[in-house]
C-alpha cells in the first residue's frame, strides 16, 4: 500500500487527511481501516503513536451515515484529555462532511453535555462512567450504534472500568467490535470472546516498544542535585517543547513552582487538577504557552501533542513499561525526538529494568558538575508537602550557588558518553 488513496477513502474525507499533512498511512493505519469498513471484529495491539486512532477514526467516518442523526459509533476511552483528543481528530478528519463527534467526560457539567448531545452527534467518545450518567439519565440511546471501539482497553481494566464496559456493551445492539490495546492481559481477551465474533487480530510484538525514531539518554544525579542536572538539560538550546515526567502529583506541583521560580514556563498537569484547570494546562502547553509541561504517568499514555522535541523523566517509573509509554508522547508519526532520564541512586535498580526490557544500552549524557544548595534550597523539598496541595515557600532560593559535592556520573551499563550539545531532537 502506498497512499490513503489505495485505501479508498471518501473524497471528502480523503481531502481533509492530505490537508493534515498524511500522505502514506502508517502500518497499522494500512491494517485496520480495510477490515473495520469491512465490517470486522478487530482486536489491536499497538502502542501510542502508531497512528491507531486514524486508524478506527477514519472507517467509523465511512460506516457513519450523515443523514442519520443518532448515535451510530462510540469510542470508549479511559480518561478526559483521551476523550477530547479523539473526537478533535476525528472531527478534523470529518471538516468536509456533516458529520461530527461529541466528546463526553467526567469533570464537566452534565448539563452542558445534554445541551451538546441535542446537536446529534454521530460518534461518541467519552469515559466509562460518564457515558453510563447519560444512559441512565436517557439522555443518550445506543441502541443505533453500528461501531464500538475500546481505545487504551488495557489501562481501562488497571483503571477499574471493565465492568462499566460490560454494562455498556450491553446497552448496544447489534455491533462492530474493536479493541485497542498496548497489552492484551487475559481479562481483556475473555471480554473480547464474550462480546467480538471471530475477530481478527492485529498484533504489534510487544519486544517492537515503537521508540526507533527517539533518541534516548541518561545521566545521574542525586536527590539533592536532580533539579540542578534537569535545569542545565532544559537550558540546552536544542530543547523546546518538552514534558518532565514524576511518579506523584505532590512533585509536579513542587517542580512546576521551582522552575517558574527560575524563570522558566512550567505548568504542571495530574489527577488532583479539576478539569478546567488541566483543560487550561494542556491549552497553554499546546498553544506554546507554557514551554514546559510537568505530568504524572495520567499524560503518558494516549496524549498527542505535536512538536514536543524532548521528553525528561525526572523519576525512573516503577513499571519499565511505563519508560516507552512516558517516551513515546514524542518522536510520534515518523518523526524523531529525545529523552533523557534523570537516575538517582534509589531509582537505578528500576533503569536497568528498562535496558533489561529494551535490550539494549541507553547512551549515558555527560552534563557536567552538579550543584546542590544553589538549586535546591533545603525548604524547597518536594517531600515537605502534602499530596494534591501546591508548594508555599518560606524563603527566596539561594542567589549565590555553595558548592555541593560533585555527583559521579560513571554509567550504569553503557560507557559511551554524549555531551549535552548532542540534545537535538
Amino acid at each position: 500500500m502506498s497512499s490513503f488513496e489505495e485505501l479508498g477513502l471518501s473524497p471528502e474525507i480523503l481531502s481533509a487527511v492530505k490537508a493534515l499533512g498524511f500522505d502514506v498511512p502508517f502500518p497499522i493505519q494500512e491494517a485496520i481501516i480495510p477490515l473495520l469498513w469491512s465490517g470486522s471484529d478487530v482486536i489491536g495491539q499497538a502502542h501510542t503513536g502508531t497512528g491507531k486512532t486514524a486508524a478506527f477514526g477514519l472507517p467509523i467516518l465511512e460506516i457513519v451515515d450523515e443523514k442519520n442523526l443518532n448515535v451510530q459509533a462510540l469510542v470508549l476511552v479511559p480518561t478526559r484529555e483521551l476523550a477530547m483528543q479523539v473526537a478533535g481528530d476525528i472531527n478534523s478528519y470529518a471538516k468536509n462532511t456533516r458529520k461530527h463527534a461529541l466528546a463526553i467526560y467526567g469533570g464537566q457539567s452534565i448539563h452542558a453535555q445534554i445541551d451538546a448531545l441535542e446537536d446529534c452527534p454521530q460518534i461518541i467518545a467519552g469515559t466509562p462512567g460518564r457515558i453510563l450518567d447519560h444512559l441512565e439519565r436517557g439522555s443518550l440511546h445506543l441502541k443505533s450504534v453500528q461501531c464500538v471501539v475500546l481505545d487504551e482497553a488495557d489501562r481501562m481494566l488497571d483503571m477499574g472500568f471493565i465492568d462499566d464496559v460490560e454494562r455498556i456493551l450491553q446497552q448496544t445492539g447489534r455491533r462492530q467490535i474493536a479493541f485497542f490495546s498496548a497489552t492484551m492481559p487475559d481479562e481483556i481477551r475473555r471480554l473480547a470472546r464474550r462480546h467480538m465474533k471471530n475477530p481478527r487480530e492485529i498484533l504489534i510484538e510487544s519486544e517492537d516498544l515503537n521508540v526507533k525514531e527517539i533518541k534516548q539518554y541518561f545521566c545521574q544525579a542525586d536527590r539533592d542535585t536532580k533539579l540542578d542536572a534537569l535545569l542545565k538539560i532544559l537550558h540546552d538550546k536544542n530543547v523546546q517543547r518538552v514534558i518532565v515526567f514524576c511518579r506523584t502529583k505532590r512533585t509536579t506541583f513542587w517542580l512546576s513552582e521551582s522552575l517558574r521560580r527560575r524563570h522558566e514556563n512550567a505548568t504542571a498537569i495530574n489527577g488532583d487538577l479539576s478539569q478546567n484547570q488541566r483543560d487550561r494546562a494542556m491549552e497553554g502547553f499546546r498553544s506554546g504557552h507554557s514551554r514546559i509541561l510537568v505530568a504524572t504517568d495520567l499524560a503518558g499514555r494516549g496524549l498527542d501533542i505535536d512538536g514536543v522535541t524532548h521528553i525528561i523523566n525526572y523519576d525512573v517509573p516503577e513499571e519499565p513499561l511505563t519508560y516507552f509509554h512516558r517516551i513515546g508522547r514524542t518522536g510520534r508519526a515518523g518523526k524523531t525526538g529525545t529523552a533523557v532520564t534523570i537516575v538517582s541512586g534509589d531509582q537505578s535498580a528500576d533503569f536497568r529494568a528498562i535496558e533489561t526490557m529494551a535490550d539494549y544500552q541507553i547512551e549515558r549524557l555527560e552534563i557536567g558538575k552538579l550543584e546542590r544548595s544553589a538549586f535546591t534550597p533545603r525548604n524547597e523539598r518536594p517531600e515537605r508537602f502534602h499530596e494534591g496541595t501546591r508548594p508555599r515557600f518560606n524563603r527566596a532560593p539561594y542567589r549565590h550557588a555553595r558548592h555541593g559535592r560533585e555527583t559521579p556520573l560513571r554509567g550504569i551499563r553503557g560507557q559511551s558518553v554524549a555531551p549535552i550539545a548532542n540534545l537535538q531532537p
